[in-house]
């Protein structure tokens, strides 16, 4: 099958090598030596990151994107040993996420690539239409042909599951945009079944009537989920939303707990709303992330499309256009139906990093005014999503308006949405830093609130690299927001393209300010990170007293290729975050972690909290094939044939 790109094979696939290339081996729980001393509040816990690892990485010139790839959970778990269980031993596990696609293929093996096309194939400007429908009519032969006898798994959903990792009532649930959650069991990572909103496939108990999507011929589409639905740390809830190509294009769905037996969940009415219409989003859109508070949702109707109706108008299915307006729908928790939609200047935002409510009395008027704050990793252009595909980032076709001008930049941003006005205005839209800032996280406890800090991931390449590089992290940054938002409230810097602290990473570090807002964790020359999540210490005097924890990896163990020694390792690292300078300690672990996307962790209490299960999914016996008895008939023999020369046209 003939390819059409937008790179040449010059050099290697920055995402398809050194680091960033597959791993196959997997291994169950397995003690990890380590030094230093790991924290008592980690005892029982578990850190998982998800990300994903293709199985079809061989050839490094077919088309692949960094957001490829099935989904493989990788996690240290901090088992209690010793009489008392007062020793901690942490012990290494990394799983494939058993999909639908990626059982189907394991059980294929006349595949030679990828069952999915890849997301380099739909953003580069160079694929033509007939490109795009012959890889999309593949993947629907593929799936269809998993359906019929000759099969050993049948594909009923398409996501690989190889964004994100969360815990919400009882479970804990791998997550990707193309499907609903999967549900993984801890601290084995043994996947347990595709979860509805109401209950996950393998459960004990399950609850009757649809779930995500409800029914009708779309439910399907409806059934997507965001890789990031987000957790109330107070009431429990699960706030998702679920972004497809049809009108109204996105829906939103909030799902109760009721399985919390520590009793945290205090709703006396809980609210269960399953795939609601939000209203107002403009088209089909490269939705990833959104913000929630205790009382508001934020849904980003960015000038990132991802739509098959792109082709029509000659344009990739995903399709940025600097040129266009970004709108902000600001909606109550349960009224998807009345949303305010707020717009300013393009740009993309994979990842907001805390959203939270406010109600001030207006100086002028002594009237109280409610307000949304949101914070976000903004950058001012989509090359990241052609740069993670070793694509060029298309040259606008029309010319961009002068205020619509910026430079490339990925910055954590402060957005302030006024709900109290009759006119729907930004009043406050700037970068708090000069530093670039992506994959935030925080204190889950203080998620949804006025919460002090953000933690974040900085390169010192763009965020959006040039063609035939990677961004890699290299610092870790803490910024104290509170301060740096009063500080901007106070001397507003210019709107949209302003930016308060014009600092470098160098220059931050130079700083000898105890009470400096911005304090970065500079890695050693040729290591670097991956997102970091906070654990806070037991009964900890402020906000930041805990640890961040990161798989790191260093770059030395490439050889003289750029690619991995059969013998590299990654470690993970337990930074101090008070004072982001003390690593506690260090896990050496038995392979390396390749480069990949978010994580999360699990207290002891969560792992020993969650639900019952009935059966975990695994890889069918080799002889397991559906319609196996009737291969002797004449009629057998006949469709096998034809199954053969349908496989050697699909591989």
């Amino acid at each position: 099958m003939a390819r059409e790109r937008g790179r040449r094979g010059s050099h290697p696939h920055p995402y398809l090598s050194g680091n960033f290339a597959a791993i196959h081996s997997t291994q169950r729980l397995t003690p990890c030596t380590y030094s230093g001393e790991i924290p008592k509040e980690f005892a029982g816990g578990e850190y998982v990151r998800n990300g994903g690892n293709t199985l079809f990485d061989e050839d490094l010139g077919q088309d692949a994107h960094w957001f490829d790839g099935d989904g493989m959970l990788t996690g240290v778990s901090f088992r209690r040993v010793g009489g008392k269980g007062t020793r901690i031993q942490p012990e290494f596990v990394n799983q494939y996420v058993l999909t639908d696609v990626y059982l189907s293929a394991k059980t294929s093996p006349w595949l030679r690539t990828s069952i999915l096309p890849s997301i380099s194939t739909l953003v580069n400007p160079l694929t033509s239409f007939w490109r795009i429908m012959l890889v999309v009519f593949r993947t629907v032969l593929v799936v269809l042909l998993s359906k019929l006898p000759g099969s050993r798994y049948s594909i009923r959903r398409i996501s690989v599951a190889n964004t994100s990792i969360l815990y919400h009532d009882g479970r804990a649930l791998a997550t990707c945009e193309s499907g609903p959650p999967m549900r993984v069991a801890l601290p084995g990572l043994e996947t347990v079944g595709w979860y509805n909103g109401k209950t996950a496939e393998g459960e004990k108990s399950h609850e009757p009537g649809s779930g995500f999507g409800g029914d009708g011929m779309l439910s399907f589409m409806k059934e997507w989920t965001t890789a990031h639905p987000r957790v109330d740390p107070i009431t429990s809830e699960l706030i998702s939303f679920h972004s497809g190509f049809a009108a109204p294009y996105v829906h939103y769905s909030i799902v109760p707990a009721n399985h919390d037996r520590f009793g945290k969940a205090s709703l006396l009415e809980p609210t269960r709303l399953l795939t609601a219409p939000v209203a107002g989003v403009s088209s089909a859109k490269m939705m990833h992330d959104f913000g929630v508070s205790r009382l508001h949702s934020v849904i980003m109707d960015l000038p990132l499309s991802l739509d098959p109706l792109n082709l029509m108008k000659n344009k990739p299915v995903v399709s940025y256009d600097p040129t266009a307006r970004s709108r902000y729908g600001v909606f109550p928790r349960y009224q998807p139906d009345n949303v305010r939609w707020f717009e300013t200047n393009p740009c993309c935002i994979f990842h907001t990093a805390n959203t939270w409510d406010s109600l001030e009395i207006d100086k002028n008027t002594g009237k109280q005014e409610e307000t949304v704050h949101m914070l976000a990793c903004r950058l001012t252009s989509a090359s990241l999503v052609f740069s993670a595909g070793d694509l060029t980032a298309p040259v606008p076709s029309a010319e961009i308006p002068i205020e619509n001008q910026e430079e490339e930049q990925c910055r954590l941003y402060y957005y302030q949405f006024p709900l109290t006005d009759g006119e729907n205005i930004i009043r406050h839209q700037w970068a708090l830093s000069n530093v670039s800032f992506e994959f935030p996280s925080m204190r889950e406890s203080k998620s949804m609130s006025a919460a002090k800090y953000i933690y974040g991931c900085s390169s010192n390449t763009s965020f959006g690299a040039a063609l035939g590089k990677a961004a890699k992290i290299d610092a870790l940054v803490k910024m104290d927001v509170e301060t740096l938002i009063t500080q901007g409230i106070q001397n507003p810097p210019t709107q949209i393209k302003g930016c308060l602290d014009m600092r470098t990473v160098e220059e931050v570090l130079a700083s000898k300010d105890p009470n400096d807002p911005i304090k970065v964790f500079k890695l050693p020359p040729g290591w670097f990170a991956q997102e970091m999540r906070f654990i806070p210490r037991d009964s900890g005097a402020s906000e930041d007293d805990g640890w961040l924890v990161s798989y790191v990896f260093d770059e030395s163990q490439l050889d003289a290729n750029g690619s991995c020694r059969p013998n590299a390792n990654s470690e993970l690292w337990i930074i101090d975050a008070k004072d982001m300078a003390d690593v506690v300690a260090k896990v050496l672990l038995p392979q390396r972690v390749p480069y990949g996307l978010h994580g999360t962790w699990f207290s002891e209490e969560e792992i020993e909290g969650q639900r019952p299960i009935d059966s975990i999914r695994q890889l069918p016996s080799p002889t397991a094939c559906s319609g196996e008895a009737h291969y002797g008939s004449v009629a057998g023999r006949w469709w096998m044939n034809m199954r053969r020369g349908l496989e050697h046209a699909l591989a």
